[in-house]
């Protein structure tokens, strides 16, 4: 009997840093885990050659992170049924749009005790509201589905600078298991068990960080930023309380809280695209292909879901943060009414 298999779905940026981890992982854990860690990558051309056949013979995402060497323990497998084919463990790091089309996929091709982690900062959008993906996902397989969140910009955890994470999990067994999995000196896990908190929180500090992206656009200096990252986490333990009751206050003081909120608005993508949005004029779709090279921005997705939430609950006035920065996204409104929406901001009231 070998140790628990690991599996990865997904491989762009935050999916490579976190497969160096995991790939080193299994490999220093003893007999704890399987020493082959498979990662499902879309396969795609990259110099008119296989990304999934550079990836294997360099050990490098040379497309979305190069420069960082992944461990020989990771093999990319361009068939998703492959990867999961006996998988203990999935971990799931993909753009939220597309993991009920996976899931459909690898129903009925998975074992029945195994376990997930989503690592995925969206929400999906439902008849009524949003949901949260860990449920998605563990509705669709029929297995518990923890989640990993934190101030953890990939390339900084790549190159192993100090940071922490959060897992949140309903099962205090897993939460062992998964820290185990992937913390290491530089990447250090606290487990806490609120666990929808923790994934609302991975999720809208993305949309507070377009905002961060906007002031720094429109020319405006670290107090102004200081305001929205303030203002936005009310919003957020606003949303929590509105949507999620039983939301723990102590979880916003997580690395999945306040830490990645800090974090991305100084230095995420989402900052980036909230500043391209007011310099350069051009929609979000023609910004992922110049900025992320066709990966998505969840950011936008999450605002728009988020508001045609708000929208139907008649709620839009009382997050006045979420909502600008939506409309800001869809050009609905010109991004230099965002800081009158600042300053009119009923916190102040």
């Amino acid at each position: 009997m070998g140790g628990k298999k690991v599996c990865i779905v997904g491989s762009g940026n935050w999916g490579s840093a976190i497969a160096k981890i995991v790939g080193q992982n299994v490999l220093d854990k003893g007999d704890t885990f399987d020493k082959t860690v498979k990662m499902y990558m879309y396969q795609e051309m990259y110099n008119d050659e296989k990304l999934t056949e550079i990836f294997n013979r360099e050990h490098e995402n040379v497309k979305y992170l190069p420069g960082v060497k992944v461990p020989d323990s990771v093999i990319a497998v361009p068939d998703l049924l492959e990867t999961v084919k006996d998988a203990d463990i999935f971990i799931f790091v993909v753009p939220h749009q597309f993991v009920r089309k996976l899931c459909e996929e690898m129903k009925g091709h998975i074992k029945k005790d195994a376990i997930a982690v989503s690592m995925i900062k969206g929400f999906e959008q439902a008849e009524k509201g949003i949901r949260l993906i860990s449920h998605s996902i563990s509705d669709l397989l029929q297995i518990e589905c923890g989640v990993l969140m934190g101030a953890n910009l990939a390339p900084e955890v790549a190159s192993e600078q100090f940071c922490e994470t959060t897992i949140g999990t309903r099962n205090t067994e897993n939460g062992k298991v998964l820290k185990v999995l992937f913390e290491t000196p530089y990447f250090r896990c606290s487990v806490v068990e609120d666990q929808d908190t923790v994934e609302m929180c991975g999720a809208l500090k993305n949309v507070v960080a377009i905002g961060a992206g906007i002031v720094d656009g429109l020319g405006c200096g670290d107090n102004t930023k200081a305001a929205v990252l303030r203002l936005g986490l009310m919003e957020m333990v606003k949303f929590g309380e509105k949507y999620f009751p039983g939301s723990k206050m102590t979880t916003f003081f997580e690395s999945c809280g306040v830490a990645d909120l800090v974090a991305t608005c100084h230095g995420g993508r989402n900052r980036a695209l909230g500043e391209a949005v007011v310099k350069t004029g051009k929609t979000i779709q023609e910004l992922e292909k110049e900025i992320l090279h066709g990966q998505s921005f969840q950011g936008p997705l999450v605002a728009r879901e988020i508001n045609t939430m708000l929208k139907e609950s008649n709620l839009e006035e009382s997050f006045p943060l979420f909502t600008a920065i939506h409309k800001i996204c869809a050009r609905i409104i010109d991004p230099k009414e965002f800081i009158p929406c600042l300053r009119d901001h009923p916190e102040h009231l």
